[in-house]
């Protein structure tokens, strides 16, 4: 009984030890867990969680870095190549300079100038740090401060002088970046021609990158009829302001602004726009061209699912404030609405999303500047004048590593490291494309489309499906001109056996067959007058024909949205049935309906019958066109879309020229009276759905009063 007390005691006494270590692993890791949730966006725009990329590590605040003053108006961060610190504090007029432990180090607040005049800065908003000197936007007193490394005055750039600065013109910079040749890029908040590039002795060489505004069609006359005082005057049509500026080690600039309307930034956002006039960020080269990769899903230009609802606690496209170039040539943004983190890499993929507003480590309450220290990231909060430092994680090192495989083209290790990517976030298309473009490079085409499949990519799928055609075209060449020779000679024997049939049908009388009924569709869609002259006085058509013909447009229709290839239809959405039988029955009724309508109050001479007839038979040229630009789909790339593009606009073509002409023969119209009448049909079709959406409403609203009446009466009882 003793021992068997004992062995008790030891058991209770090892779970309890098990039981505080296992609390506190829990503990451990929910203090180092991040406080916000990390995410990229899919094809469709949907959100998909994502491991976390960087996870808080500390925040740094004025007592931290060791202060006596407390920071009460932060305005920038930036860091250098030894990995010091430098904050901007308008409030302070100082520069505070810390190491790389976030120590202070020395501030930069009063200064001696080149006439030994004591001088200081004046809500200052900037800084950049080159090879040997620290650039200082000191934005009220409109100039630009430069020191050396140490923080000893070196000189000032005044406001640069040209013709090209409107009279009056306020300059206030805000923003600067310096690169290899001296030159310097300048945001000012009240310029608008774009970035102003000058060298140290404050001569102007120029505007770049000035952003594009959206004038309507009525602004455009209006603005005719203006006087030259009124179009200055017009703030509106000036170009929108940058906010921030950084370069890469390339001579890159790029450039942030948030003064795009917002319903225009997010319509970009919405169209999968790869255009930069309205993009909220942009990397220009020197001559200030925009070549800016945006060949992702989704423009970058911050947050994709934007909520409209009124409950919404944040709503609008993203407020961007400032960009940081990354390592293996990828960059991050800032949406200083949310605080939140968009990175990308060199193609415009979105590689991670993170951050959010709130009171915990790591979320920030007002984030006002970005910048890369190594394989951190440091985020500045405006609101609490600190900062926050992140570290990359084992999931973040495992990206930038396969993202450094793919630029030095070692495509092997780089399909290994997408593949270990994969294994712990299944949702992270740019990975299959990773290993698409790996395999491409290799010369394995048909896998990569596989890959390319699996994340939509359909321009790379397109260049690996180019190759595939290449190599099979190769082999069967011979074939190619066999099939086109058969097809074209049996289209040739159909004609011509529609056309011995429909010459014999002539001088038939009496009730056509069938086949005679459907085979006069061929002589009508080639000689409209006569065709619809003889459809209608020589009984050549019937309804039963064109009621089959209405059904082989339907079929057309429902085999274009499930047979289109998967370069033109990534999604492979479709339409149902009863969506194709809609879409084409319903606009034909209502046509027919309208005409036949109009018609009888002005004269014309076809029945609904002629009419139905008449319209349905119209309807040959587009299953003539479209079934075979279905099939020629799954065999085009992507840059050859034009050519199916233009042989469904000509069925359309085709038919609206039928449409047009059998009205007119039917009716025994002329061309004037025709078109107007045919105007009038499009307005009595308006005018039918108006009624029936409104009888509709009403019926709905009388079942609904008739049903309220009924659950009363059964409570009642």
């Amino acid at each position: 009984m003793e021992h068997y007390g004992k062995k008790r005691r030891f058991l209770s006494r090892a779970i309890l030890v098990v039981t505080f270590v296992m609390l506190l692993s829990v503990f451990t890791i929910g203090a180092s867990a991040s406080s916000y949730a990390t995410y990229t966006y899919s094809y469709e725009g949907y959100a998909l969680q994502s491991p976390d990329a960087y996870v808080p590590e500390r925040s740094v605040d004025s007592s931290y870095i060791g202060l006596e003053t407390e920071l009460s108006d932060v305005r920038d961060l930036e860091i250098d190549d030894e990995g010091n610190i430098y904050i901007v504090d308008a409030s302070l007029n100082a520069v505070i300079v810390m190491d790389n432990y976030y120590k202070l180090k020395y501030m930069i607040t009063e200064f001696t100038n080149e006439w030994g005049v004591v001088d200081s800065f004046n809500s200052p908003a900037g800084v950049f740090i080159s090879e040997d000197y620290i650039y200082v936007c000191d934005t009220s007193n409109n100039r630009i401060v430069m020191f050396d490394r140490d923080g000893g005055y070196y000189k000032t750039i005044p406001k640069p002088t040209s013709s090209y600065f409107e009279e009056g013109n306020l300059y206030r910079p805000i923003a600067c970046a310096v690169d290899n040749y001296g030159r310097i890029f300048v945001v000012s908040s009240t310029t608008y021609q774009g970035i102003i590039v000058m060298d140290d002795d404050a001569s102007f060489m120029g505007f770049i990158g000035a952003q594009k505004v959206t004038i309507s069609a009525w602004e455009i006359i209006w603005r005719n009829f203006q006087t030259d005082e009124q179009r200055e005057s017009t703030a509106e049509y000036v170009s929108t302001e940058f906010n921030n500026i950084t370069i890469d080690e390339d001579g890159f600039i790029y450039v942030t602004t948030s003064s795009i309307d917002e319903d225009t930034q997010q319509s970009a956002i919405s169209s999968r726009s790869t255009s930069g006039d309205y993009a909220p960020v942009k990397k220009l080269n020197s001559a200030g061209n925009d070549v800016m990769s945006r060949t992702g899903f989704w423009p970058p230009s911050g947050e994709v699912s934007v909520s409209s609802s009124s409950t919404a606690s944040i709503t609008g496209a993203s407020t961007i404030v400032d960009v940081a170039v990354g390592p293996e040539e990828t960059w991050s943004i800032i949406d200083q609405k949310r605080s939140k983190v968009y990175t990308y890499d060199k193609w415009g993929n979105m590689l991670f999303i993170f951050g959010d507003t709130g009171d915990q480590l790591g979320n920030i309450s007002k984030v006002a500047a970005i910048v890369y220290n190594g394989t951190d990231i440091l985020l500045l909060d405006s609101s609490r004048n600190s900062f926050t430092v992140y570290r990359r994680t084992e999931y973040g090192d495992l990206l930038i590593t396969a993202l450094e495989h793919q630029n030095d083209r070692i495509y092997d290790l780089a399909v290994e490291d997408w593949t270990l990517i994969l294994q712990r976030n299944s949702n992270f298309d740019s990975a299959y494309i990773g290993i698409g473009d790996a395999l491409y490079r290799d010369g394995d085409y048909e896998e990569a489309m596989e890959y390319y499949s699996l994340a939509y990519d359909t321009e790379g799928y397109s260049d690996a499906f180019r190759e595939v055609r290449s190599e099979w075209m190769s082999t069967w060449i011979w074939v190619i001109p066999i099939v086109i020779i058969v097809v074209c000679v049996a289209i040739s024997r159909f004609f011509k056996y529609a056309n011995k049939v429909n010459k014999e049908t002539q001088l038939k009388v009496g009730r056509k067959s069938f086949k005679e009924e459907m085979l006069y569709a061929f002589h009508l869609i080639f000689h409209p007058f006569d065709g619809f002259w003889d459809l209608k006085h020589e009984q050549r058509g019937s309804v039963r024909a064109g009621i089959v013909y209405l059904v082989i447009t339907i079929f057309a229709f429902f085999y274009q949205s499930v047979g289109t290839g998967y370069i033109f239809n990534p999604t492979q959405s479709s339409m149902s049935v009863f969506a194709c039988v809609a879409s084409v029955c319903v606009p034909l009724i209502l046509f027919a309906v309208g005409n036949w309508c109009l018609t009888t109050l002005f004269d014309g001479e076809g029945s609904f019958k002629d009419i139905f007839i008449a319209s349905t038979y119209s309807l040959l040229p587009l299953p003539m066109i479209i079934i075979p630009s279905t099939l020629l789909s799954n065999v085009l790339v992507d840059d050859e879309e034009g050519v199916m593009t233009l042989l469904v606009a000509l069925g359309w073509i085709w038919t609206g020229i039928l449409l047009f002409f059998g009205m007119m023969v039917t009716h025994d119209y002329s061309l004037l009276k025709n078109l107007t009448t045919i105007l009038g049909t499009v307005v009595a079709m308006a005018f039918i759905i108006f009624v029936a959406v409104l009888f509709s409403s009403l019926v709905a609203q009388m079942v609904s009063f008739v049903s309220s009446i009924a659950v009363e009466l059964s409570y009642r009882s």
